[in-house]
């Protein structure tokens, strides 16, 4: 069974997810980025979300890490 989110919650939760995330100190926000699970991920849709969602959130700028 494949259920779908509303595009409109989703957007809401990533933003509030990425609020979170943003208010980390800056030793656990590098924690959290270099214990990314990306590389290990099989599913190519889910790797590159994972890989562009520091970017998309503001965590890291384009160039860095």
């Amino acid at each position: 069974m494949t259920r779908e989110v509303d595009p409109d919650s989703a957007v809401k939760m990533m933003e509030s997810v990425g609020c979170t995330l943003l208010q980390l100190p800056s030793e656990q926000s590098e924690r959290l980025l270099r214990g990314s699970q990306a590389g290990a991920e099989q599913d190519p849709a889910r790797r590159q979300f994972l890989e562009s969602f520091p970017f998309a959130i503001g965590m890291v700028e384009d160039g860095e890490r």
